[in-house]
């Protein structure tokens, strides 16, 4: 497959995962059906969150990835000015969202957001919550991979930066970086388990004057471990069971069945496993009866039309 076959993949899917995920969300991981059962549409008597929610409506998660797209899109670059001013257009207005309607936004991140809304600036917005850990940035975050055509040190910086809006914590920061490295591997062609062995280690060089970074990475993110995480919203545990579904997934629908079995924060794993998943796989892995019930899907292929012509 070409790259314009694997941008378009991760970007519909992260779509698609968050969108698969969004019914199952807040059921624990002994609550939610066999994966083979794992649908758009769950199970008859599933008690689904959500419930007035259409199937096939991505949340939050997509509605800032798709921000994100859209402003580096406008500006050329990582502005953060325009870049929180549209997460603010979102939260106030719908930009982005299905039908413009919000109905999941997380505790870290509408604070941050109202805070940006009675004037902090948008770097320092994320500090509010000096020890969130939460996995708002790390579940946009992957559009900026696709956009970037810089160096890898300029890559993972404006990883950073993005976070700073919400959720500034430098664990928050690691996680960003190293999973944009490990989706520019994918681009690259790279298998599953190269993309993330050589993402470390790039991301290992960058952090070798930045100590504390350099800790976080190898502390909290145990990158010498055996990738394995859970369905929680800690960043952390987002990450590494990403890169677990990743390594082990044949397909595009394994990955994101295996994302919503761990329960949970089921809609953000799911996007976050997604979006490498599409770029692994490409548009064309992403079964065609998710894309069928996905919903929005017009404004998307208009915003790919620009980015991607």
């Amino acid at each position: 497959m070409d790259k314009r076959e694997r941008l378009i993949g991760g970007l519909y899917g992260l779509l698609a995962g968050d969108a698969l995920g969004v019914p199952y969300e807040f059921h624990s991981a002994g609550e939610i059906p066999p994966p083979e059962e794992i649908e758009m549409v769950p199970p008859e008597g599933f008690p689904r969150a959500h419930p007035g929610v259409p199937a096939g409506t991505w949340s939050d998660d997509g509605a800032q990835a798709l921000c994100l797209l859209d402003s580096l899109d406008a500006c050329g670059e990582l502005c953060l000015e325009d870049f929180a001013r549209r997460l603010s257009a979102w939260y106030e207005e719908g930009v982005w969202a299905v039908d413009g309607a919000v109905f999941d936004v997380g505790i870290q991140t509408g604070n941050a957001l109202r805070a940006y809304r009675r004037g902090m600036p948008p770097e320092l917005c994320g500090a509010i919550h000096p020890e969130g850990k939460g996995n708002g940035a790390l579940m946009r975050v992957l559009p900026l991979a696709l956009w970037h055509s810089g160096t890898d040190r300029e890559l993972v910086q404006d990883a950073h930066q993005q976070c700073l809006v919400t959720h500034g914590h430098v664990c928050n920061q690691v996680c960003c970086a190293l999973y944009c490295l490990t989706a520019r591997g994918l681009l690259a062609e790279l298998e599953p388990g190269a993309a993330v062995a050589a993402a470390v280690e790039k991301l290992r060089g960058i952090y070798r004057d930045m100590p504390e970074y350099a800790q976080e990475l190898e502390w909290s993110i145990r990158p010498d471990t055996p990738w394995e995480g859970k369905g929680s919203g800690y960043v952390v545990d987002t990450l590494r069971g990403a890169f677990m579904l990743l390594e082990r997934a044949g397909s595009y629908e394994e990955a994101v069945r295996g994302a919503v079995a761990l329960g949970d924060d089921t809609d953000t794993t799911a996007c976050v496993a997604g979006g490498l998943a599409g770029v692994r796989f490409g548009a064309g892995g992403i079964p065609r009866r998710w894309m069928e019930t996905l919903r929005g899907r017009a404004c998307v292929e208009e915003l790919i039309a620009r980015v991607w012509s």
